[in-house]
Parts: structure tokens; C-alpha cells; sequence
């Protein structure tokens, strides 16, 4: 089917029309809102792949286990996984560039306490793993909701 310029517009001009009518303008205030949602916590995990000794890196399909087996039974209600490439100063004052994954925890605020206690399992079970000096860590308050 060849659309025209006549029934683009009357389609776009429709969907423009049902969205105002939907509140779209009270969509719009509310995500402008500092104050929309819920208390969480944001827990971000920095995991290197890099192993010492002349060993390769921890691979894709081995993060992906660990993930599997130890990161998504902590978290069963979701996280996300990035793709990095890292780079920090070792002991011996050389710049170590790797590949990185980052995964992004939400979490409500007053559950930190417990979570915390899941994230360090995580970390310290990654650095025994694959012999890492370490996983690294940040934390945000934010507001979220689903």
C-alpha cells in the first residue's frame, strides 16, 4: 500500500490527538517530577575479566554462568547487564585495560540492608572465582517505579 502525504498526516495527527487525550501533557509533568516513585537503592557491579598469570580473560559464556548461578537467584526480579571496556592502575603502577561487564541492581531502599549482604556474596565470590583483586562498587539513592 503507497501512503500520501494526506493520510500521514491524518494518521500522525490522530495518534498526536489520542496521546493529549490520554494525558500525555500529565506524563510529561510527572516525569519531571524529582518526586515520582519509590525509594531504591541503585547498586552497580564493576566485574573485570582480566586474570593473572598468563591465564585468558573470563569469557563471555563464563560470566553468563556466573550470572546465571550467582548474580539472577540474589536478584530474581531483575537486573541489567552492560558490556564495558575497563581500565584501572595496578599495584605495580601500569594501566590495565580489559573487557568489563557492569550489571545494574534496583533494589527498594528499605531493603538495603539485606541486599547489601547478597551484593558482597557476589563480589567475593566473583574475585575467588576467577581471581580478581576486586569487583567494583557503587551506590545511589534514586527513585524508581515499575
Amino acid at each position: 500500500m503507497k501512503w500520501t502525504s494526506d493520510t500521514r498526516g491524518k494518521i500522525g495527527g490522530g495518534v498526536l490527538i489520542a496521546l493529549l487525550g490520554a494525558g500525555l501533557p500529565a506524563l510529561v509533568g510527572a516525569a519531571l517530577d524529582p518526586h515520582v516513585g519509590e525509594p531504591y537503592q541503585e547498586t552497580r557491579l564493576y566485574f573485570g575479566t582480566d586474570r593473572p598469570g598468563g591465564r585468558g580473560p573470563v569469557g563471555e559464556r563464563e560470566f553468563m554462568r556466573f550470572l546465571d548461578r550467582e548474580i539472577t537467584p540474589a536478584f530474581p526480579e531483575g537486573l541489567t547487564v552492560h558490556d564495558g571496556y575497563g581500565q584501572w592502575r595496578g599495584s605495580d603502577g601500569k594501566t590495565v585495560r580489559e573487557t568489563s561487564y557492569e550489571v545494574v541492581l534496583l533494589y527498594p531502599e528499605k531493603e538495603a540492608d539485606e541486599r547489601n549482604a547478597r551484593v558482597e556474596r557476589i563480589r567475593r565470590a566473583y574475585e575467588d572465582q576467577y581471581q580478581q583483586d576486586s569487583v567494583g562498587r557503587s551506590d545511589d539513592k534514586v527513585s524508581a517505579e515499575f
